[in-house]
């Protein structure tokens, strides 16, 4: 309450006497949706179906523990389930570890730009957010772990990173890791560990087995196709996981989204088909665009990131009068979902439009 009312009194007095006005209907949708990251495909019909028989039970209380889809996460990962945690999207699980490991004074550091979470969550648990500069677009990991003072109580690590989708590499992290004080939680942040093809590319499960001050953080919204149920879940020391739940709200992952998580996993083949098709694509659109002359940074998620600085405006625009929307971070770039090949398509050819601005 004493962190909330400072910040709400001012706003409430501003709306003394204001009464809200009627609701005006929102412009109709953009057809072709390549700027939040979401798979482009519904969900496969034995997780269509898990769902609508999960639909017929909503008027009871979901479990608020999530012990049956922790217990399958467990065992899909091979883990015990005392080290994994289930929240609300990996944003709910990245809030629970900043609750976690929060207090007066401290800081959580982290790359910039990187998931446009972190100001936020580090604003609502009262953390001081220490951003160190990506360097050519990847994680400037010696920066970082200057970075680190006595004060420092998480650093988070997105790898792949969002919006780059650029990796950082095992002999490089290891480096990085060692470097880390024991008491200071490091977030392997892996919402697109999926679509990883790079090899030198560490699963952060690893590091995480061996290290008790490395959680790994990933989500069931991209890769397994369930953005609008909101499942993630954490894995790391049982300890340290433990810690972790405590700050769980309860019944903050629904009925349906648990269900659904679970099919997912017996469905994992089949989803992983569907990366794999999401992969070969990525390829073949960063492949068009580096022809026309476009930068386009290297990727292992299921997106793009076009570098066009002070031009990023202009190519957001252009997209949107044809139809297409991308997510474009003024001053740095553009971030392009890939989608199915026909929308991504539509993507390419309204770039043709932008010759004139190319390097």
């Amino acid at each position: 309450m004493s962190i909330v009312l400072p910040r709400l009194r001012p706003v409430l007095a501003d709306l003394a006497g204001h009464r809200p006005g009627p609701v005006v209907a929102a412009p109709s949708g953009i057809p072709v949706l390549l700027g939040n990251n979401e798979s482009p495909l519904e969900p496969l019909p034995s997780v269509a179906e898990a769902i609508a028989k999960a639909a017929g039970d909503v008027n009871r209380y979901p479990d608020a523990a999530c012990a049956t889809l922790t217990a399958d996460i467990a065992s899909w990962l091979g883990v015990e389930a005392g080290q994994v945690v289930v929240g609300c999207g990996s944003v709910g699980v990245l809030q629970m570890l900043f609750e976690a490991v929060s207090e007066p004074g401290a800081d959580v550091v982290y790359a910039w730009r990187s998931f446009d979470a972190y100001p936020t969550l580090a604003k609502l648990s009262g953390m001081r957010p220490v951003t160190v500069p990506l360097r050519a677009e990847h994680h400037d990991l010696a920066a970082m772990a200057a970075a680190i003072t006595p004060a420092t109580r998480m650093v988070i690590v997105c790898n792949p990173n969002n919006p780059t989708g650029t990796a950082v590499r095992g002999e490089e992290l290891q480096g990085f890791l060692d470097l880390v004080p024991d008491d200071c939680l490091v977030v392997l942040d892996e919402a697109y560990r999926e679509y990883v093809r790079d090899p030198g590319v560490p699963d952060g499960l690893t590091l995480a087995g061996t290290r008790a001050n490395v959680v790994v953080v990933r989500t069931f919204s991209k890769a397994f196709g369930l953005a609008g149920l909101r499942v993630g879940y954490m894995a790391g020391h049982p300890a340290v996981a433990a810690e972790v739940r405590k700050t769980r709200l309860p019944y903050s992952v629904n009925h349906v989204a648990q269900v659904a998580a679970g099919a997912s996993l017996l469905a994992h083949d089949e989803l992983m088909d569907r990366v794999e098709q999401t992969v070969k694509e990525r390829e073949r659109v960063r492949a068009a665009l580096l022809d026309a002359g476009w930068p386009v940074a290297p990727s292992e998620a299921n997106f793009l990131w076009l570098p066009l600085g002070d031009r990023t405006a202009e190519f957001a625009a252009a997209c949107a009068a044809e139809g297409v929307n991308v997510r474009a971070y003024p001053g740095d770039g553009i971030r392009v979902t890939i989608g199915t090949p026909e929308a991504d398509d539509t993507f390419l050819l309204a770039t043709q439009r932008l010759s004139g601005t190319r390097d």
